[in-house]
């Protein structure tokens, strides 16, 4: 069954049929939004539906989704979603917060936000009959692909920069898919798995290329909706900090939004703020200059995950900050390390890009861009492990002590 119209490009506003195109607007590129069919969804189901269901991942949402019902039942496919909220209240005193949510996306199945996206992007693969998958990553896309295409025992081909860190690249190794290291960044593997799914008939699930990727990201919005707002009687906006690298995360929450207020389940729009590392800020710096051209940058940044040179989503990244009256901040490698150890002292283990969005909120708290009755959200997207050189790094050496109990005491100073 049908459940979208069609698509609208984000550049030219042209719509097209869903028979019409697979990926980019066929005029000028732009990437497409999945339009559902909100006077049909209006009538079939709820907010209290879809609070009823006892389903606790991302396919609780499967209403709002342009997919069918996903079979492989009891396989990590089915275990997306539904991420936990942490709320620590003594980094919410410390920044003077009243009320501070962490959402903590390091428990998906492949310890990353991407899941979302690449769960449904199987799904999707199958109702399309595609046999391979193709995706450039970083390595959490990848990953993410890797582990939901073993799940579904469909072939992924991944390529990846050849300065990924290795965890991240043993990891897509592990999860049987065809791993390629690509002498060149991450822009370059994105171009060339275009050419290799056209050449191949391939599927590609390129972030932002692809427009159901967002469609997958946006669960986390419809989680935040259901686990925050619905829950918890807000006098004033929800103000959710992410990171952004291609932009598609932010993208696909603020979409989340979107489809809840075009339903009228949502009244009160949050406010977005993307975070930027400053050796990778190209969408940052459009919205400093208050233009919608994004220049490409030569990014360089220890938060691998969002080191991207043109992000691929950026206009929509750009929009889900100035329409939802949110911002962009910009926070340096020193900072977004200081971040990996703020967490990590309130029990929560993060990456460098995922840390981002929580030295954004404590730069925008700094700056006066939040005040205390602002009820913030970070959204964390990956886990610790994932890069433990950084982790290393933001950790420090530990001392070395005599097994004495007198080197006991110098060192605690008892």
């Amino acid at each position: 069954m049908l459940k979208y119209t069609g698509y609208r490009c984000s550049v030219c506003d042209r719509e097209y049929a869903s028979d019409e195109v697979t990926y980019t607007c066929p005029v000028d590129g732009g990437n497409l939004d999945v339009l559902l069919d909100i006077s049909d969804l209006s009538r079939k189901t709820s907010p209290r539906d879809l609070q009823a269901s006892m389903d606790f991942s991302m396919w609780r949402y499967l209403p709002l989704l342009p997919v069918d019902e996903p079979a492989h039942h009891g396989t990590p496919l089915r275990r997306v979603g539904w991420t936990p909220l942490y709320r620590p209240p003594r980094l919410a005193a410390g920044l003077g917060l009243k009320q501070l949510w962490l959402k903590d996306e390091s428990t998906n199945p492949t310890a990353s936000f991407k899941d979302r996206a690449s769960a449904l992007l199987v799904v999707r693969a199958a109702e399309v009959g595609a046999e391979v998958i193709i995706t450039a990553s970083s390595g959490n896309a990848g990953a993410a692909l890797a582990g939901m295409a073993a799940a579904t025992g469909q072939m992924a081909v991944i390529l990846v920069p050849k300065t990924a860190p290795k965890p991240k690249v043993a990891q897509l190794r592990v999860y049987g898919a065809q791993v390629l290291l690509v002498d060149g960044n991450y822009d370059a593997a994105f171009d060339l798995t275009i050419e290799a799914a056209n050449e191949f008939g391939w599927y590609c699930r390129n972030t932002a290329y692809n427009p159901f990727t967002a469609e997958g990201k946006k669960t986390a919005g419809l989680e935040i909706w259901e686990q925050v707002l619905l829950k918890h009687n807000l006098a004033r906006p929800l103000c959710v900090f992410v990171s952004v690298g291609d932009g598609n995360i932010i993208a696909g929450i603020h979409k989340a939004f979107k489809d809840l207020h075009a339903l009228g389940w949502l009244e009160q729009m949050p406010r977005l703020f993307g975070v930027q590392a400053e050796g990778a800020a190209a969408v940052a710096i459009a919205y400093a200059s208050g233009v919608e051209d994004i220049r490409p940058v030569a990014a360089q940044t220890l938060a691998d995950s969002i080191s991207v040179d043109l992000p691929r989503d950026g206009l929509r990244a750009l929009r889900a900050a100035t329409q939802t009256v949110g911002a962009y901040l910009t926070v340096t490698d020193d900072e977004i390390l200081a971040a990996i150890r703020s967490l990590g002292q309130v029990g929560v283990f993060v990456e460098p890009a995922a840390a981002a969005a929580h030295a954004g909120l404590v730069k925008a708290a700094e700056a006066g861009q939040i005040q205390t009755d602002d009820p913030c959200l970070v959204l964390l997207t990956g886990a610790g492990l994932k890069d433990t050189q950084a982790a290393i790094r933001a950790a420090g050496d530990a001392p070395i002590i005599p097994p004495t109990l007198d080197g006991l005491r110098t060192a605690l100073g008892l």
